[in-house]
């Protein structure tokens, strides 16, 4: 007996046919649907069976698809906020923050040490980071697959079928958005090494930092299969330590301390510029030539933070994950305008003075300060972290300097390695419950936030949070120390971590590119006789020399240019404590 309901006759089909053009179709048709009245009625209903068909499928589908579209926008646009405004804040602010001599040196480090790391992390930085095989058991230390993003492709193919979760996770944008991060704990360094430092030194460790020191780091705190992850939960559903994990939401830690760690490490072995300190240790001034380019990369920096800091929640397509990017951009702004008030205060109250650079630094010492716990604290405490995290500044940049004796032109340990550090203590004692469970309680974290205490000991917390933060700061401190210590230590060993003395001495914008930094053009003519009041103009004014300029003109206020000139051999006296190097 026939399972069909109905079927055509030769005539019927061939009418049926000669309107779908597909001889499947066809045969579906007529064996499904009547045709004796015509062929055009029962390809109708055949196609609007099919329409209800597809509705039901893309009402399946396209929440998953937009979401997914929404999410990975958002990454990339958190992306290119992270990468644009950042570098670009940093090369300005490392610029501006030393002698004008050196600043095309220093830009040109920082654009090469996001095309290095892009490299880096490309080949191998990535795969130690992210990379675990699925068929394979997991290594907590350190990742192990897809190398030069061989996983990332074969998987992001159109036709590969993956799912949202995975693509989600492992696509292009993955890699991208990744590799901002990189290149910002790339770039921390370059300012604290600034003026002395080789150009084949640097190149080697931003090559070295991104492929592999970073990455490292990286896959301890945000890998699903870190040891020190909150979204590892393998410990019958928990995080393995302490059944919580290290909070560390945007990377005060992860980037930031490793960051401050690498300069701390190059800035103390590569030594301090000439002439920073006379014969007997005392600290000579060597302000940076532009507060203009300073305050300018302060501002691109802050508007930078706000793809480093909400965009690490990574996702925004739910109204849950849009509340938590909502709440930290907001604790993101307050700790930075809190802590540049501070310093704003702090040194008005000392000197009865306003300083522009102090109150930009403590803008990014709170930037820096709130990184980790942007995600889990309250409005109300991100100010007081905002404002610890200034004091933080102003302490620790005086004992890097005046007890450390260690030449850092840009205040990077100060900023990145102190300010990370308070900021990786901060959620330890004022990370809210809800907010916990909020961003941690899917994770290693459990649902057992409230009830096992695992938020900040200042809400009644059991201290595991603090703990787990305690072990993040003495790890990445370590592991950092060590490889970069080590990593400085050959290259000056080597005799190829620091240029020579004239080279520095006249400056490496003129020894290394055969420019100088900031060039100037040639004088405007003035109109000449009675009404100029100039009489015999020559080019310049007669009071130029008294004003501090050349020939071109007045030069830069005192305050700007305090230290060896640029080009400027013998400016300063060596003190003695620095031999040259080869290049």
């Amino acid at each position: 007996m026939s399972s069909f309901l109905y079927s055509c006759t030769d005539d019927q089909k061939t009418e049926v046919l000669a309107l779908v053009g597909d001889e499947t179709v066809a045969n579906t048709i007529c064996n499904t649907y009547d045709c004796s009245f015509t062929a055009v009625s029962c390809v109708l209903k055949y196609l609007a069976t099919q329409q209800q068909d597809i509705a039901e499928v893309v009402a399946e589908t396209a929440p998953a698809e937009v979401s997914l579209s929404l999410d990975i926008a958002f990454l990339l646009f958190s992306a290119y906020l992270v990468f644009g405004p950042m570098q670009l804040g940093f090369a300005l602010l490392c610029a501006g923050a030393i002698r004008s001599k050196n600043s095309l040196n220093v830009l040109m480090k920082n654009v090469l040490d996001a095309c290095t790391g892009a490299i880096g992390f490309y080949l191998f930085g990535y795969a130690f980071a992210f990379g675990h095989h699925l068929n394979r058991s997991s290594n907590r230390f350190i990742g192990n697959w897809n190398f030069a993003l061989s996983y990332t492709t074969d998987m992001s193919r159109d036709d590969s079928h993956a799912t949202y979760d995975g693509y989600a996770m492992q696509g292009w944008h993955a890699w991208f958005f990744q590799w901002t991060f990189c290149a910002t704990a790339t770039t921390i360094v370059s300012g604290a090494v600034a003026e002395r430092c080789s150009f084949g030194a640097y190149l080697a460790y931003a090559f070295f930092i991104s492929s592999f020191v970073y990455p490292v780091v990286v896959h301890w705190v945000w890998s699903q299969h870190g040891w020190l992850s909150a979204f590892n939960t393998s410990h019958d559903g928990h995080a393995l330590i302490l059944k919580t994990g290290a909070i560390d939401f945007a990377g005060g830690g992860v980037v930031h301390v490793t960051g401050g760690m690498a300069a701390l490490m190059g800035a103390w072995i590569i030594g301090p510029r000439i002439g920073r300190f006379d014969a007997s240790g005392k600290v000579n001034e060597m302000k940076g030539h532009s507060a203009t380019l300073v305050v300018m990369g302060t501002f691109l920096l802050w508007f930078g933070f706000y793809g480093f800091n909400p965009g690490s929640n990574l996702t925004i397509a739910t109204r849950a994950a849009a509340i938590v990017v909502s709440r930290v951009a907001v604790t993101t702004t307050l700790s930075a305008a809190t802590a540049g008030l501070v310093t704003l205060f702090w040194r008005y109250f000392q000197s009865s003075t306003w300083d522009t650079v102090l109150v930009c630094n403590g803008c990014l010492g709170g930037l820096v300060g709130i990184t980790c716990g942007c995600a889990v604290v309250e409005p109300w405490a991100a100010v007081l972290c905002g404002g610890v995290a200034a004091l933080v500044f102003i302490g620790s940049e005086h004992v890097v300097l005046y007890k450390m004796k260690i030449d850092d032109p840009v205040s990077a340990v100060a900023l990145h390695l102190a300010c990370g550090l308070w900021g990786l203590t901060f959620p330890g004692l004022l990370a809210k419950p809800q907010y916990v469970r909020e961003v941690y309680g899917s994770y290693g974290f459990g649902s057992s936030v409230n009830a096992a205490g695992k938020y900040g000991i200042f809400y009644g917390g059991h201290g595991q949070v603090l703990l787990c933060q305690f072990i993040e700061a003495l790890s990445i401190c370590g592991w950092v120390g060590l490889m970069m210590g080590a990593f400085f230590y050959v290259l000056q060993a080597a005799r190829r971590l620091r240029v020579p003395v004239d080279q520095e001495l006249a400056g490496l914008d003129v020894t290394k590119h055969a420019a100088e930094g900031m060039q100037r053009g040639p004088p405007l003519p003035l109109p000449q006789g009675p009404a100029s009041g100039r009489s015999g103009y020559s080019g310049a004014p007669a009071n130029a020399a008294a004003a501090g300029g050349g020939g071109g003109g007045g030069g830069p206020p005192a305050f700007y240019s305090s230290g060896a000139h640029a080009g400027a051999p013998g400016a300063v006296e060596d003190s003695g404590n620095y031999t040259g190097q080869a290049d």
